[in-house]
């Protein structure tokens, strides 16, 4: 069953627990993205649409999102027509790797991904539904293949954000330099004080300088009541 929730102050968004709900990963991400006013944003693995609707919000240029499962982009398209952005925001139902088909190579400013944390190997416990199943495991595609593509769209300094798992960094390294993205920001996110990181932000610029890595001070999600901190109160209502 499909439902509307509030996605900021002045978003909604369509939503359903059987198919796909944003988690706190799409708004981290949307915060981490610096991004200009004029910008062209791509939102690959665009899910149903959460950061690239929060994305609108820090640019008045061109959105596209991309996202392979259609039911998901049909959610993303109708939510962009809640919010009445469909002169700015263009939602794809394709493979990423067929990007290339509907945006202009060298065109993008800024990429940003929220994409399946898991890889497939013959350990791996894929989740039973479908829908949860492609969101969560590169059963479609692998990281070489989006760094690949984010190459591809991205202008030479353009930027790529993304939202990760910690135990993958290694991994998102290797590939983002294989394709001349150069890690340039990483942020690690702690669910609360005194506990291992849960996700990772990573900012990479395309052809960018081999020096200058940044590591970012740690971003605490909850004090030891459960309730948020007020950095991510910051983040959530602004």
């Amino acid at each position: 069953m499909e439902r509307i929730d509030q996605l900021t102050s002045s978003l909604k968004i369509i939503q359903s627990d059987d198919v796909f709900s944003f988690s706190v990963d799409a708004v981290l991400l949307a915060n981490f993205a610096h991004v200009r006013p004029s910008s062209h944003v791509v939102d690959l693995c665009a899910g149903n649409g959460a950061v690239g609707l929060m994305m609108s919000q820090k640019t008045k240029g061109a959105i596209e999102m991309i996202e392979i499962q259609e039911r998901l982009a049909h959610m993303a398209k109708r939510s962009v027509e809640l919010n009445h952005l469909e002169q700015q925001i263009t939602v794809i139902h394709d493979d990423l790797n067929n990007a290339l088909n509907h945006i202009a190579h060298d065109s993008v400013d800024n990429i940003v991904c929220n994409p399946p944390y898991f890889g497939c190997n013959e350990q791996s416990r894929i989740n039973p539904n479908p829908y949860l199943a492609i969101a969560r495991h590169e059963l479609t595609f692998q990281l070489s293949q989006l760094m690949s593509i984010s190459k591809k769209l991205l202008k030479t300094k353009g930027h790529l954000y993304l939202v990760h798992r910690p135990d993958r960094l290694l991994d998102i390294i290797h590939e983002m330099e294989a394709a001349q993205i150069e890690p340039k920001r990483i942020q690690f996110v702690y669910p609360k004080l005194n506990k291992e990181a849960n996700i990772v932000l990573v900012e990479g610029i395309k052809q960018g300088k081999k020096n200058g890595l940044t590591i970012m001070p740690p971003f605490i999600v909850h004090q030891a009541n459960n309730d948020y901190t007020e950095e991510m109160k910051r983040v959530l209502h602004g």
